[in-house]
This record gives structure tokens, C-alpha cells and sequence, in this order.
């Protein structure tokens, strides 16, 4: 079995950086040498990266060497360069079997390590004539490129990272695509053929049974559209889309859509009395779709939280600057530290043990209210809670 380390992507990492044939022509020129390379060291592989070869060895990037017939193991070994300028006259490696392998006289290897401590490999250069290169300023130049390539080593990698970040968020946002088709098309038809089919079960039959189960299917046509609806929405918003509008003035237009609204939420909840007022006085530029969106995500939160015995109670109307659209319902007081968070998306009160659907109603309906250039508020007591859409009338059109 082949468990040969795949160091393919250092040579291409090194080869990326652009600075390299420069510094390797810088270290020959400066040390006289002929050879210089940047080599990829693990403790089994010596596997050359870079190389400039003057003299000639026949090393080009890609080759390998046997790590044990390298100075490069040592260097890796103990962290610290390997230098001598006339291999004959020193006493430490006048012995060692590798600069007689390779014909070398003269030679440097310093190490290089990343930004994050782990150990690269080496940057070397060598000949086979003696030279003058066990200098402070040959040894300084040699740490100074180190440094350059794990800079530069650091530089390429966040590249790489930041490419792949990029691939992984353009294969997301492929699949919102596709989630938003699904959504738009694939789930919003069947529930069309779900409620005209109930509308022909409540004409056509006139048993009490299949009237009642009828009717449910038709209500719970309503929820399912909502809940799409809502995460339609969010996941547009998500991608930057906003809560698109398409404004028109007509009151009764936008008078039809809310009574709309109200019957459909008097079908998903029949027992629900819902309490209508609408005293329009002047003309609402709006989104008429929208607003009734929004009037359904507050009555499905009121109808939800609201005291069942009472009404909840829907007023329409125009002051002399504003649209106003409140929805009100008896019940609890809203807990202060939850007022901060009802129109956060998915949110969900941790004491609320009955709460359903995903929490993006408040959530939408405020989205829609911004979109209109108004605000959607809040106010909670002992005695009801009151959720108020103002929407400026002077400068809508």
C-alpha cells in the first residue's frame, strides 16, 4: 500500500509566488554560487520546489533526492542552519559522505518555517568550488528571504482558502436557487390544487363529514401558503433582495385584500370573532399584497397568543400624515426582554411551551413595514397587546 505524502501542493503553493526566480538569482549573484533551490522537507521526503541550476546538477522543480542524502534531514532535525564555505577545511563535515556524493565544496541551508510554526522545508544553495558565504551578512540575507517565503507561503494559502470559500458560497447560492423555485413553484401549485379542490368538495357535497374535512384541508391550504410565503421572503432577504414592492393607489383595492385576509383567517379559525374597522380618508400608496401579508402574519400571531374568548380587533385608517393598520388581541403582557426580540427571525419565547410555526411572521411583517419606508410597533399591557403598521402618507408618491 502507497502512503507516499502528496507534497504537490507545496511545489504549486512555491511556484505561485512570484518573488521566487528573483531571490533565487539574488542568492547566486550575491554568494557566487550556482545552485540555489527552496526544497519541500518532511522527515521521509526531500522534494525540490524551486531551483536555479548553474552548475549543472540536472535538479529541476518537482525532482526528488533521498532525504538521507541530504543536509536538509539535519536542518530539519535541529532547527538550525547548515553552513561551510570550503567542505576540505572544515572539521565538522570534512567526513560526511554527502558532499562527497554530490561533488559539493561549498554550501548553505537555512530552514523555513510558517507563520504558524510548522516546518516547511529549506532554502539552500551550493557549488562545487569553495566560497566565501559563512559570513553575518550571507546568513542574514538567507533568514531575511526565509521570512519573505513564509510570508508569502501565508499569503497564497489564504488565497487558496478564500477561493474555496468563494466556490462553496457560489454552490449555496445555487442551491437557494433552487430552493427558492421549489418554493415559488413546485410547493405553491399543489397548494392551489388543495384549495380549489376543497372549494368543489364545499359546493358539491352535502355530507357533514366530508364538508368539515373540506373545509380543514382549505384552511390549512391557508397556513401552508403563509409559512411559504414567509420563507420565500426571508430567504430573499437573506440573499440581498429585500422585500420587493409593487406600490399602487387604490383604497379599495387595498379595502378588498384586508377583508380577504380576514376570511381566510376565519377559516383556518372559525371560532375566532375578528372585530373589522376601516375608515380610509385618503389614498394609500402600498404594496396591497404585501399589506395583507403582513395583516395575516399579525392575526396569525395574535389568533396564536390571543385570549381565545375575545375578538382581536383590526383597524384600518389615515390620519393627516399616515397609514395606520393595527391588529389588537386580550391576552398576557408581552415580557419586556422578549419585546427586543419579536421581530428577530426564528425567534421563539423559551416560555412559551405552545409556540408553533418558525418565527418568521414578526419577523416578515417588519421587513414589509421597512420596505414602505414605516415601522411596525408594539405596545403590550396587562390588558391587550397592540401591534400598529404607520406608514407616511406625504412622501409615498
Amino acid at each position: 500500500m502507497n502512503t507516499k505524502q502528496d507534497l504537490s501542493a507545496d511545489v504549486t503553493a512555491i511556484n505561485q509566488i512570484s518573488i521566487v526566480p528573483q531571490l533565487l538569482e539574488v542568492i547566486c549573484r550575491t554568494t557566487k554560487l550556482r545552485f540555489a533551490a527552496i526544497a519541500r522537507v518532511t522527515d521521509e521526503r526531500w522534494l525540490a520546489c524551486a531551483t536555479l541550476d548553474n552548475v549543472p546538477l540536472g535538479l529541476k522543480a518537482g525532482d526528488e533526492l533521498e532525504i538521507k542524502n541530504t543536509f536538509c534531514t539535519q536542518v530539519h532535525k535541529t532547527g538550525r542552519p547548515v553552513i561551510f564555505d570550503d567542505v576540505n577545511k572544515d572539521a565538522t563535515y570534512i567526513d560526511h559522505p554527502v558532499p562527497r556524493l554530490y561533488g559539493i565544496e561549498s554550501y548553505i541551508s537555512v530552514p523555513i518555517y510558517k507563520k504558524n510554526g510548522e516546518f516547511f522545508g529549506t532554502l539552500c544553495a551550493l557549488d562545487s568550488v569553495p566560497a566565501n558565504i559563512n559570513t553575518p551578512e550571507v546568513k542574514e540575507m538567507f533568514k531575511l528571504f526565509t521570512d519573505l517565503i513564509s510570508f508569502h507561503l501565508e499569503t497564497v494559502e489564504r488565497m487558496e482558502a478564500t477561493s474555496k470559500t468563494l466556490q462553496e458560497e457560489r454552490e449555496m447560492a445555487d442551491l437557494r436557487d433552487q430552493f427558492i423555485a421549489i418554493l415559488g413553484h413546485d410547493l405553491k401549485n399543489p397548494i392551489a390544487t388543495m384549495r380549489m379542490s376543497s372549494d368543489i368538495l364545499l359546493k358539491m357535497s352535502k355530507e357533514e363529514l366530508t364538508l368539515k374535512h373540506a373545509s380543514m384541508i382549505k384552511s390549512t391550504s391557508f397556513r401552508m401558503q403563509n409559512l411559504i410565503e414567509n420563507i420565500l421572503d426571508f430567504a430573499k432577504g437573506k440573499m440581498g433582495e429585500g422585500i420587493a414592492l409593487d406600490r399602487v393607489a387604490n383604497n379599495g383595492s387595498l379595502v378588498k385584500i384586508l377583508k380577504q385576509v380576514i376570511k381566510e383567517v376565519n377559516i383556518s379559525s372559525p371560532e375566532r370573532e375578528i372585530d373589522l374597522k376601516i375608515d380610509l380618508k385618503s389614498d394609500v400608496y402600498c404594496d396591497r399584497n404585501r399589506i395583507g401579508q403582513l395583516l395575516a402574519n399579525l392575526l396569525s400571531n395574535a389568533d396564536q397568543h390571543g385570549d381565545r374568548d375575545a375578538p382581536l380587533k383590526v383597524t384600518a385608517l389615515t390620519t393627516d400624515d399616515s397609514f395606520e393598520l393595527s391588529v389588537i388581541n386580550k391576552g398576557e403582557k408581552i415580557p419586556e426582554e422578549a419585546i427586543g426580540h419579536l421581530f428577530q427571525p426564528f425567534y421563539r419565547d423559551k416560555s412559551d411551551v405552545n409556540k408553533k410555526g418558525l418565527g418568521l411572521g414578526l419577523f416578515i411583517a417588519a421587513e414589509i413595514a421597512k420596505a414602505h419606508k414605516g415601522k411596525l410597533l408594539v405596545d403590550s399591557t396587562s390588558k391587550e397587546t397592540r401591534f400598529t403598521l404607520r406608514i407616511p402618507l406625504k412622501e409615498q408618491i
